[in-house]
């Protein structure tokens, strides 16, 4: 019985340092050809009816284009691009976004983004929900979002560091 015991506590610090590395070990929505990394929104106020969600989205296999998008929180969500059009930033829609293979497109504040309109309700800070992306030869990818706070510019713990969980819609997760 004490062995037992023994052998039981000895591996606590081990699994306990697995867990935390997965834990910590960036996790993306993966189609096998699309992969979906660091989704995220900014916090909305009470009464915005619309949002954005911003990622880095990366073709590994022949070339593509992302042709819709889709979320349970809007009524509707699709591709813009902000641009600043002599000192004025401006907003339209996108029917589809090329990607290139091996060349990630971030999806960020000032640039392409996915526009969330009719919103369901407040996205709030801490929050996640899905989004689904389609492709015109690839595989659908939904990603899990994580909701930071209003204003937000960038993800408080993305870049060089871990990146947000990301749901699968039945795919693998690393």
């Amino acid at each position: 019985m004490r062995r037992r015991l023994l052998w039981t506590l000895a591996l606590v610090p081990a699994t306990l340092t697995a867990a935390n590395a997965q834990a910590e070990a960036p996790r993306v929505a993966d189609s096998g050809g699309i992969t979906i990394e660091r989704a995220w929104a900014g916090a909305t106020p009470g009464r915005a009816r619309t949002g954005a969600v911003y990622m880095t989205v990366t073709d590994h296999g022949a070339p593509d284009r992302i042709v819709g998008v889709s979320t349970p929180v809007a009524e509707t969500a699709g591709i813009y691009q902000s641009s600043n059009e002599d000192g004025v930033m401006r907003m339209r829609p996108v029917d589809s976004l090329p990607i290139a293979p091996g060349t990630p497109i971030a999806l960020a504040p000032g640039g392409y983004h996915i526009m969330l309109t009719g919103l369901k309700h407040p996205l709030g800070q801490g929050e996640t929900f899905p989004v689904k992306l389609t492709f015109g030869h690839a595989a659908p990818v939904t990603a899990t979002v994580t909701v930071e706070r209003a204003g937000a510019l960038v993800p408080t713990d993305h870049g060089a560091m871990r990146g947000h969980g990301m749901g699968m819609d039945g795919q693998t997760e690393r």
